[in-house]
């Protein structure tokens, strides 16, 4: 049986490295405003997941958040600091899963530098609240699924393959390694 993949008449698989992979993931979270945050990852058992918010891509490729040091979240992570993220920017693409290692950090400064406003409903003594911790998170590898061109390139091909039969999509994907 043929796969998905091997009905394309076009290529739509790479695999990213380095400097292309950290833009990839630049742009698939940049669209993707929060994702699952899973810690308490453990073969065949249920891993523990919440949505995070993302409060920045730093130049070296990292990943900042804000979370409460009481959490469960940051508990698992003084346990384990394997983490995995999944994002999804729209129904039909911008895809990621990044693995990688989260790290708890209570350097005040980094903080204010990620903190809103709006993050007061969580830490209801605004940014000096002593509850807050910043998590960063250290992508090392992952996986990606999107569109080559954008929305509207892939949107045509798709219709255009309904109307043929034939399997036209503007879909890319592959694996990240950091």
């Amino acid at each position: 049986m043929d796969s998905i993949n091997k009905q394309q008449p076009e290529d739509n698989y790479e695999d990213l490295r380095g400097e292309a992979a950290q833009k990839k993931i630049k742009t698939l979270t940049g669209k993707a405003s929060t994702c699952f945050f899973c810690t308490n990852i453990q073969s065949g058992k249920p891993f523990a997941t919440r949505p995070m918010s993302v409060r920045q891509f730093d130049d070296e490729g990292n990943l900042w958040f804000l979370s409460a040091k009481d959490s469960h979240k940051n508990l698992e992570i003084s346990a384990d600091h394997s983490v995995q993220l999944l994002f999804q920017g729209s129904d039909y693409s911008d895809f990621l899963q990044l693995y990688g290692k989260a790290f708890i950090i209570e350097d005040k400064e980094k903080i204010k530098e990620l903190w809103e406003p709006i993050l007061k409903t969580w830490f209801t003594k605004g940014v000096d609240d002593p509850r807050i911790s910043a998590i960063k998170f250290e992508p090392m590898e992952g996986y990606y699924w999107d569109t080559k061109h954008n929305m509207m390139v892939g949107m045509v091909k798709r219709l255009a393959g309904a109307i043929v039969g034939k399997t036209l999509d503007d879909s890319i994907e592959g694996k990240i390694k950091v």
